[in-house]
């Protein structure tokens, strides 16, 4: 079996063989980009007439190839999904800068981890995290069609970085409204979701209500669309009513950028919890998902929320950062 450099060359050379005749003078190109957490390798192929063009990751389908073993049928799916996705997308589409107030919402993402991309980005910094912003070209019932917003967009769209910030504010809750659920409730949702009786799932929800207090719980913190929904836990209004709903202070649980939990201080420590973060970062969430490895405390009476723990790794990719070395001469005795 080929290996992954290998495997771009192939894909480089062949997988127009695999597309319409349309795509005959269509320039194919293998490229390195900055995605949350780190690079990946997007396939484009651009035709002539395009000013844009869509991406479709290299990685992702290498990992089909290793468990099918059968390139044909890899590159030809390739193919085909890209020309799907292709026809409808919004690359095309005229992007009017001037709407970016009406357009532009905010994701988080973890500062250290990130670096490179955020040197290119308007961004603020949260703790150990970064607000970014993400221009919304197309949202409907198929999905989110968005791309990051950098300084050139900036620059092109006439606002001040806190303009920018205090729309994306606003948009971000109109566009993506935030959802607070217990787990419990997450459970019945599912279950509903799988067929079970309306009648059921309600005496499943009783039985939860009288079995556990608020702040006996789990809860879930993000959006209704389930996608960058962790940017809820900096709307102070939700953590405070979550909070006094359970008469204590919270600490919030990275679970990924599209969501946190939020539990009790009196459902454990913070170090603890951090642990338990690290371990699932790495064993069960996507490297582009992870968020953080720290722990946040909220203070209800303060309506406060700051960092908990400083975790020793603050990258999300098992790098760990080598200290500086510092070069000196002994001195002459």
């Amino acid at each position: 079996m080929m290996d992954y450099e290998m495997f771009k060359e192939i894909v480089r050379e062949k997988i127009k063989d695999y597309m319409p005749p349309e795509y005959g003078n269509a320039a194919v190109d293998i490229l390195a980009v900055n995605k949350v957490n780190g690079k990946r390798d997007v396939l484009a192929v651009r035709k002539p007439e395009e000013r844009l063009v869509s991406n479709l990751y290299l990685d992702d389908f290498y990992k089909v190839y290793q468990q099918c073993d059968d390139l044909e049928m890899t590159l030809r799916n390739m193919a085909e999904e890209y020309v799907e996705i292709a026809e409808r997308s919004v690359d095309n589409v005229e992007i009017d800068m001037s709407q970016m107030k009406d357009r532009v919402t905010m994701m988080l993402v973890n500062t250290e981890q990130n670096k490179e991309m955020l040197a290119d980005m308007p961004h603020r910094e949260f703790q150990d995290l970064s607000v970014i912003y993400r221009y919304v070209v197309a949202q409907d019932e198929q999905g989110v069609a968005s791309f990051k917003v950098t300084n050139a967009h900036l620059k092109m769209s006439g606002m001040t970085s806190e303009e920018l910030f205090q729309c994306a504010a606003e948009n971000t809750k109109k566009m993506f409204p935030p959802k607070i659920a217990s787990m419990e409730d997450v459970m019945i949702d599912m279950v509903r979701g799988d067929g079970i009786p309306d009648e059921m799932a309600d005496e499943m929800a009783e039985i939860f209500d009288t079995l556990q207090e608020p702040k006996e719980s789990m809860w879930l913190i993000g959006n209704i669309s389930g996608i960058n929904g962790a940017v809820s836990m900096l709307y102070d209004e939700n953590l405070q009513r979550l909070a006094e709903k359970m008469g204590t202070d919270l600490y919030i649980i990275p679970s990924s950028v599209h969501e946190v939990l939020a539990v009790s201080v009196e459902m454990g420590n913070p170090e603890e919890l951090a642990e338990m973060v690290q371990q699932i970062n790495m064993s069960a969430v996507e490297l582009e998902d992870r968020l953080s490895n720290n722990v946040y405390h909220y203070d209800k009476d303060l309506r406060q929320l700051r960092l908990a723990t400083q975790v020793p790794n603050q990258r999300l990719d098992g790098v760990v950062a080598e200290p500086e070395l510092i070069y000196g001469t002994e001195p002459k005795r």
